[in-house]
């Protein structure tokens, strides 16, 4: 039994810097939650930058994003081009409901 909890505690000792995955994508989750509108990725990477105070790439919060997509986490609204008909305008996403 002693050999187990020391088993598990090794296991969960976390050892060098944090995943930069889990980072962001929590970030990209707290901020979709506290915001009251679609948001832009362009938005996204301005706010979780600040918060993680670190200058993410736009990049960088895509893929991250496209994974929680993936996950069925976050939902994305294409909204029609401002100026033309027939044409997408801006992307922005949410969280899923």
């Amino acid at each position: 039994k002693a050999i187990y909890i020391l088993k598990l505690i090794i296991e969960n000792m976390k050892r060098g810097r944090p995943n930069v995955r889990n980072l962001v994508q929590q970030n990209l989750m707290s901020v979709l939650t506290v915001s009251q509108t679609p948001m832009t990725i362009s938005a996204l990477t301005r706010f979780v930058s600040k918060q993680i105070n670190k200058q993410l790439s736009w990049n960088t919060v895509q893929k991250y994003l496209y994974e929680l997509i993936e996950a069925n986490k976050i939902q994305v609204i294409t909204l029609p081009h401002s100026k033309f008909e027939n044409k997408d305008g801006l992307t922005v996403y949410t969280l899923k409901k």
